[in-house]
């Protein structure tokens, strides 16, 4: 307890936001050890893609010091990283901050962190969703950006994503250099807004990204003219749950002539998320005022984007009855997909080497609807930087050409000027996705079933545990040690074949323990078991949250019993496989 102690009057004697230091200074003075020990047990962890906490006092929370010392560590690797622009005072960063409490003041203070390092900082004037902050990075010739949000988590957590100059999130090797920094730093440099602005370090921006960000969004969709001619017919209700996503989502669809209703109390942004209890779109919680709107006004498609705006989930009518179907980021990935490959092909514009690029935790489905494009679908791991980086090395290459990316966390990726997951040029596209099908006489639903027909039926399954507090982490490394010292031999009642392990970098084979072929995939600790009737069930650690995540895709051949026997077999499949998981997992 001396060291927490030491710690917390460390930490008071460092941290300038009055709020946050009197935090600390109460648990001090009510002598609360077990909540002073779970602020100052570790410090907050500066992982590979950057910093999410609680909002508190106390190292391990998200504060300002904590984000002063993260802006720090990352200004004193870009100083090493480019020597020459650095010496020539040219370096470049830019930061986005979405609605969640404190998101402007900690990217306040990152951003005059950057300017005391000498490095100009443009800084958006308000509420900014991630993928413009991507795109900024590259319109502007930035060689980082910062974004402050926790995407889709609880009220009470903040975050913090670091940007390389390509606009994505940092990978090896500048990820594990930057935190190496983070974790030296020992003097924070700094400088008030006023002497930032009147030396130019500091400039802050707004029209001038949102204007050719909202331009380039409308470029990438395929068929202008059929939304002009028929954009009437289609009716959107949109949520951005009180986060980022109105100005632009309402502006784009907008200026297409389409007719956006939006949740009027989820419109403007609100840290508390007052109406949801996650701003998550994956959630069908979240979007319960979106479906009672859209079955009010008889909306074609329901769109909800979380707060930072970079993932997009949807729901569309099915039947008469004003009933909605929720898809998932599996299925509405696949329809675009399609969509975007069908498109290049009918205006003549398909690559002769088109590709697509989604996470080994997405559904194999994809790689069908590719494959019957001619296509190629390329894997790799989790994260959309994953994603970015093989589209960098294709663009730098030459080949193969990606024209998408998705992941099965509704993340979807239409066009090469972002290099993130894009809710806004996501919900363009459905929107004309939807209008397309609707000139063809079906519906999304109708199409999706045309797909599982010539692909199978596929079905996933997603399970998370959370483990919080200091025995967490054990607790999640416990689980992966035994499942990778020994391998389950059969899940929900089905034999595995092999065993992939991007941890070890190999594949195992229970039947054949000698065998061991390499993986070409970067080393993540993550386990994939290939069951014998084509089934993937996945197992990682969340990079973001205290937790443990499954996966499970299954496919099932539609055959004399149809779409019908196809969904029971596969649901029937994926239940036995939800109970073996359960009772290793204790949920």
């Amino acid at each position: 307890m001396e060291q927490v102690i030491a710690q917390a009057k460390d930490y008071i004697s460092k941290e300038k936001d009055v709020y946050f230091r009197a935090e600390i200074e109460k648990l001090l003075a009510a002598e609360d050890w077990k909540e002073l020990e779970d602020r100052f047990y570790r410090n907050l962890e500066f992982g590979t893609g950057g910093l999410r906490g609680v909002i508190g006092g106390g190292y391990n929370r998200m504060n300002t010091l904590v984000v002063k010392r993260a802006t720090q560590g990352l200004a004193t690797y870009l100083i090493k990283a480019f020597p020459d622009k650095a010496a020539a005072k040219s370096l470049q960063g830019v930061i986005a901050y979405d609605s969640r409490h404190y998101s402007a003041e900690f990217a306040e203070a990152a951003a005059l962190i950057l300017a005391a390092n000498g490095i100009k900082t443009y800084l958006f004037s308000g509420l900014r969703p991630t993928p413009e902050l991507s795109f900024a990075i590259r319109r502007l010739g930035c060689d980082t950006g910062i974004v402050v949000t926790a995407s889709h988590n609880p009220a009470q957590y903040n975050g913090y994503k670091a940007y390389w100059n390509d606009g994505s999130q940092v990978i090896p090797p500048h990820d594990t250099g930057i935190i190496d920094e983070v974790n030296a730093v020992t003097t924070i440099r700094e400088m008030d807004r006023e002497a930032a602005l009147a030396q130019g370090l500091l400039k802050i921006i707004d029209k001038e990204i949102d204007e050719p960000y909202q331009a380039m969004v409308r470029s990438r969709l395929f068929r202008p003219d059929l939304i002009k001619a028929k954009a009437g017919e289609v009716k959107i209700v949109y949520t951005p749950l009180h986060g980022t996503g109105a100005m632009h989502v309402e502006a784009v669809l907008g200026s297409l002539g389409l007719e956006v209703i939006t949740v009027p109390e989820q419109r403007e942004g609100n840290g508390d998320f007052p109406t949801v209890s996650f701003p998550n779109p994956e959630e069908a919680a979240a979007l319960e005022l979106a479906l009672a709107l859209g079955k009010q006004v008889g909306a074609d498609v329901v769109m909800a984007t979380d707060p930072d705006a970079d993932r997009l989930g949807i729901a569309v009518p099915a039947g008469k009855g004003g009933e909605f179907t929720l898809l998932t980021g599996n299925q509405l990935g696949t329809l675009l997909a399609d969509y975007i490959f069908r498109s290049l092909k009918e205006t003549g514009t398909m690559p002769a080497t088109a590709a697509m690029v989604n996470s080994i935790v997405t559904t194999g489905m994809q790689q069908r609807v590719a494959a019957s494009y001619g296509a190629e679908c390329i894997e790799c791991l989790t994260g959309f930087k994953w994603i970015a980086d093989i589209w960098r090395k294709s663009e730098a290459a030459g080949k193969p050409t990606v024209v998408y990316g998705t992941e099965e966390s509704y993340g979807y990726l239409v066009e090469p000027e972002v290099r993130d997951k894009d809710g806004v040029s996501a919900a363009a596209m459905t929107a004309e996705m939807t209008l397309y099908w609707r000139s063809q006489g079906k519906s999304l639903l109708d199409r999706l079933d045309e797909l599982y027909k010539a692909n199978g039926y596929w079905q996933e399954l997603g399970i998370s545990k959370y483990f919080q507090g200091p025995e967490g982490p054990a607790i999640m490394q416990s689980i992966m040690d035994a499942y990778r010292q020994k391998p389950p031999a059969v899940l929900g009642g089905i034999e595995v074949e092999k065993v992939r392990d991007l941890l070890e970098s190999v594949w195992k084979e229970p039947k054949n323990p000698a065998r061991r072929d390499p993986v070409d995939l970067p080393k993540s600790d993550v386990l994939q078991f290939y069951l014998k009737d084509g089934t993937v069930v996945s197992a990682r650690p969340s990079g973001t949250e205290p937790k443990i995540k499954f996966y499970a895709s299954c496919c099932c051949e539609v055959g004399p019993g149809g779409l019908a026997a196809a969904k029971a077999e596969a649901a029937q499949k994926l239940e036995g496989i939800k109970k073996d998981i359960r009772q290793v997992i204790g949920a």
